[in-house]
C-alpha cells in the first residue's frame, strides 16, 4: 500500500511541474511581448505562436490535457453520428417557423389592440 501512495505521489508531484512548466511558459510569453513590443508585428506574433503551441502541446500531456483530448475525439465521434439535415429541409423548417412567428406576432398585436381599445373604453366611462 505504501508503495502504491508513493508512486502517486510522484505522479502528482511531476504533474504539477508539467503544469508549473506550462503556466512560466506562458508568462514568458507574455513578458516576451511586452519586452519586444518594438519588433515587427509578423515576428511577434509568430513567437506568441510557437510559444502558445509548446504551452498547449505541455498541457495536453497532463493528465487534464489528455481527458480533453480523449473528450474532443469522443464529441467528433457523436457528430459524426448525427443524421444533419440537408439544405432543403433546413430551407423548409426556415420558412414553416418564419411563418408561424410572423402569424403568432398578427395575432398578439391584434389581441393587444383589442385589450387596449377595451381598457381605453372602461377608463373613459364615468360613472
Amino acid at each position: 500500500m505504501r508503495i502504491q501512495t508513493q508512486a502517486s505521489k510522484k505522479i502528482h508531484r511531476f504533474e504539477v511541474v508539467k503544469w508549473l512548466i506550462v503556466i512560466i511558459l506562458l508568462v514568458v510569453t507574455i513578458i516576451g511581448n511586452h519586452y519586444h513590443r518594438n519588433a515587427p508585428l509578423f515576428l511577434r506574433v509568430l513567437g506568441f505562436i510557437f510559444m502558445l503551441s509548446i504551452a498547449a502541446g505541455m498541457a495536453m500531456i497532463t493528465a487534464k490535457g489528455k481527458s480533453i483530448l480523449l473528450f474532443g475525439r469522443e464529441a467528433r465521434t457523436e457528430m459524426r453520428k448525427v443524421i444533419w439535415p440537408t439544405p432543403q429541409e433546413t430551407l423548409h423548417t426556415t420558412f414553416i417557423v418564419t411563418t408561424v412567428i410572423a402569424a403568432m406576432s398578427l395575432i398578439l398585436w391584434s389581441l393587444d389592440s383589442i385589450l387596449v381599445r377595451m381598457i381605453s373604453f372602461i377608463t373613459t366611462l364615468r360613472f
